[in-house]
């Protein structure tokens, strides 16, 4: 099962065996969907309220507290009563009840009597003393305690919410004093002061641990989104405004976590929408979910609207078996990074709320993946962030994804569309997990050639990076790079897919943090075009080339100084290497091309930084850009370590005096592949080409650039291999395609005329372009000492020494060649062609 969930409460485990030591137990009917046992609330602080018939048939309120695994008895009622709501104050002294006075057999004899069905009361329980009647109506009545932030002291005020039927929901102000023997009591005996909050609202929502209030009003044709948020110190303030095209019904009110009725839940439905819930992460993401009504059978529809990006997502899901019995309502689940619409027997949808752009970064599951064996029925409420509550048993579990269940999904899945989506679910909700990372890396080595839609490597290593940074800066999420992706046209199976833009949420902010802070910095880059912000490297990679092939005069300038300074602090950076790192010749410190790569992805990205997020400060960013360069190459560095391990290669490959085995073969394809992700470690890659691939090959690919030729690399192999005929050709090709200033580096490496050639026709070259800019008088040939084998060869010679004796000597600084040299080589060369003997 991919979803884990874990007990933390279930009335027979926790609840029954208690009673049974009061002589409780024989009383109820602990046959499934019984109404003598339920949970009527979970309250903030992990206390969760129950109610059960004892032997008189009387009505008791229990309360089970999750840290110390203790019950406690309440209050009991001396008559048989249906608890409709119950909740209790955080300093455990006030209670306050709803419930029906009488049943429906009793209903005719009591309208006689003109009794009010509905009875709210408020019970002083430290200890048990005065009951106040709140509203004692014919409407249905909830009541929710407001709680304060954790840790603060116990206060003598409490503030009460109530939800009426009648489509409106009050605020109670309630003052207590401490009396004789540490009785608590309400202060004032006349009516309570009160604020109204909303009216007129047709659904309604309770986040207990934000203390938050979602609430919908019909709007014309659509309905209005609000919010309340309630604070500590303060009142309460309306925070939010969303208009939603969602037809809600307005003859009846809907009412999500206030108090769990399962039995009355049962009564409010509508015609065109089953089930309606908000949830929020701590990332800002902000999420309306519903269920919807089709009219097809053996069909299921259900929308998302992404309020934090601007946009819903209407999902129909034709199922592939289906009971005419069966409830066709979807629940859903909040996990922070990701919701979960789950329809028992059938499907389970986990969506990604921090990209939900692409249908590839989430996950849909069926049959079998899809089962979650605790939970066989719609019947169930979240109350929290991984959270579910099974109203129908009374059980509370905590909902985790199983790392497990997603690296096996991940392994045995066949379609492109699951192992992506389980990559980024791994990396999102993990969030940088060393031991998960490692298993992912191994799968990658043995899987990269069966995704055939995206690169798992560059899909790992920009995820990866995106994960592990951007926790550490707000906003940081909106600036670096989620995916590799542009688009994705492929589809999941069975899952047809509508997307729709709709009107961002409107925000009352003053000075607000936490998650209305992400929220509003959510939306406004939604505002300001999202995409355009992340970084993108194609710039990056278009510059490193330009200055891998300048000559080397031009390496001097302050630019390029400040790039090879960045470099240095980035391998600074990388000073915690562990002992296995030289299992892989990874990283050459003396690559120019490696050094060049890093100062300026690290000079780019900082700049990048520095226009969107000035405010963090020019030394926070410094540090964020080094440890995002640095966990590029740790990443790759890693990935690396894995290839070599399982390709069982030694750690010295720079021997060009014997072919490359089959394992290096297949390592210099996944390394090619990884340089697509993460540009540098060319040395390496070079050397392996030299080793595994043909000279026509080995040439394709240096000249379209996938290949580069490094200076550590070219040394080795110039000064290594002898002169066969076949080395030759291959040093000469290799020669030649050289830039220029790293030609004149390395050519001084291979004593062979025909480098000698190469570096005289260059000398010649640029002295007779030189002559042609110059007067230089007409040299004579003079006499020489030995006899003329080649007029045409002193006359030459004699021209280049003139021009040297005259100071023209631009190769000076590169090769120290002379005219001496030249002369040699010339004649060494023409005798050659003569078919004669040079002595």
């Amino acid at each position: 099962m991919l979803l884990r969930l874990v007990p933390e409460f279930e009335l027979r485990r926790d609840v029954l065996p208690w009673l049974a030591e009061r002589g409780c137990a024989a009383a109820l009917d602990t046959s499934e969907n019984s109404s003598a046992l339920y949970v009527v609330n979970v309250e903030r602080n992990g206390k969760i309220i129950y109610t059960w018939k004892g032997n008189q048939r009387n009505t008791h309120i229990g309360l089970y507290d999750l840290q110390t695994k203790q019950n406690e008895h309440l209050y009991t009622f001396e008559k048989n009563l249906h608890i409709i709501s119950c909740s209790i104050n955080n300093e455990r002294t006030l209670l306050a009840v709803s419930f029906c006075q009488y049943t429906e057999e009793e209903k005719a004899t009591q309208l006689l009597q003109s009794v009010s069905k509905y009875l709210t009361l408020l019970i002083e329980i430290h200890p048990i003393n005065n009951v106040r009647v709140l509203k004692a109506v014919d409407s249905c009545v909830r009541v929710q305690f407001l709680y304060p932030v954790e840790g603060r002291s116990a206060s003598r005020e409490s503030r009460l919410l109530l939800v009426s039927e009648d489509k409106y929901i009050e605020q109670f102000d309630i003052h207590v004093v401490t009396e004789e023997e540490h009785k608590v009591v309400i202060q004032k005996s006349g009516q309570l002061p009160r604020a109204k909050v909303a009216d007129d609202l047709v659904w309604a929502q309770w986040d207990m641990m934000e203390q938050r209030l979602f609430y919908i009003v019909p709007k014309e044709s659509k309905s209005t989104l609000r919010c309340v948020q309630f604070y500590p110190e303060e009142n309460f303030n309306s925070i939010l405004e969303s208009h939603l095209d969602i037809a809600v019904n307005d003859t009846q009110l809907k009412l999500v976590n206030f108090g769990y009725d399962y039995c009355q839940d049962q009564d409010v439905a509508s015609k065109s929408l089953r089930n309606l819930q908000v949830f929020t992460s701590k990332a800002g993401g902000l999420c309306v979910c519903c269920s919807l009504v089709s009219d097809i059978p053996h069909e299921i529809i259900y929308s998302i609207y992404f309020l934090h990006k601007g946009y819903n997502k209407t999902f129909t899901v034709s199922l592939e078996r289906a009971e005419s019995h069966q409830l066709k309502e979807v629940a859903f689940m909040n996990l922070d990074y990701y919701v979960a619409a789950y329809l028992p027997g059938q499907f389970l949808h986990l969506l990604n709320i921090q990209h939900p752009d692409m249908l590839c970064y989430s996950l849909f599951l069926t049959g079998e993946d899809a089962r979650i064996d605790p939970l066989q029925n719609c019947s169930i409420r979240c109350p929290g962030v991984s959270a579910v509550l099974d109203c129908s048993t009374g059980s509370l579990y905590h909902v985790s994804i199983s790392d497990c269940a997603l690296l096996q999904l991940l392994q045995s899945s066949k379609r492109d569309c699951e192992r992506l989506a389980a990559l980024h679910c791994a990396l999102l909700y993990f969030q940088h997990t060393e031991g998960l990372e490692m298993q992912i890396i191994q799968w990658i080595s043995e899987n990269l050639s069966t995704c055939h839609s995206f690169d798992p490597i560059q899909e790992f290593i920009i995820a990866s990076l995106y994960c592990r940074m951007c926790p550490e800066t707000q906003n940081l999420d909106k600036l670096l790079p989620y995916t590799s992706l542009h688009d994705w046209i492929g589809a999941v199976p069975g899952v047809i897919c509508a997307t729709d833009i709709i009107s961002l949420p409107v925000l009352e902010l003053q000075n607000s943090k936490g998650f209305w802070e992400k929220l509003n910095s959510n939306l406004e880059s939604v505002k300001y075009a999202e995409p355009h912000l992340h970084y993108h490297s194609e710039v990056l990679r278009r510059e490193w080339r330009d200055l891998s092939e300048e000559r080397e005069e031009r390496r001097t300038t302050a630019y390029l100084r400040n790039i090879f300074e960045n470099a240095k602090k980035v391998l600074s950076h990388l000073d915690t290497w562990d002992s296995e790192a030289r299992l892989v010749p990874l990283f050459e410190e003396e690559d120019y091309q490696q050094q060049l790569l890093m100062g300026l992805m690290v000079a780019q990205l900082k700049d990048h930084l520095m226009r969107h997020l000035q405010y963090v400060g020019k030394k926070k960013i410094d540090q964020i850009v080094l440890d995002y360069v640095a966990n590029l190459l740790n990443l790759v560095h890693r990935i690396m370590k894995e290839v070599w391990r399982r390709y069982q290669l030694h750690s010295c490959i720079f021997c060009f005096d014997e072919r490359g085995s089959a394992a290096e073969f297949a390592v210099f394809h996944i390394m090619s592949r990884i340089l697509e992700a993460a540009n540098g470690f060319h040395t390496l890659h070079l050397g392996l080409g030299v080793r595994c691939l043909p000279l026509h090959t080995l040439l394709h690919y240096i000249d379209n650039g996938i290949l580069q030729l490094t200076e550590t690399c070219v040394r080795k192999l110039l000064k290594d291999l002898d002169d066969t005929e076949q080395n030759e050709k291959l040093k000469f090709s290799i020669v030649m395609r050289l830039p220029e200033a790293l030609g004149q580096k390395v050519r001084q490496y291979w004593n062979h005329p025909i480098n000698a050639n190469l570096i005289a026709r260059k000398y010649v070259k640029l002295l007779l372009e030189k002559l042609g800019n110059r007067q230089c008088s007409r040299p004579v040939p003079e006499r020489l000492s030995f006899p003329v084998e080649f007029l045409p060869l002193n006359y030459l010679t004699n021209v280049l020494a003139e021009i040297e004796n005259q100071g023209m000597q631009p190769y000076e600084k590169q090769d120290h060649v002379n005219a001496r040299f030249v002369e040699e080589t010339a004649l060494k060369h023409t005798m050659t062609l003569l078919g004669l003997k040079y002595s």
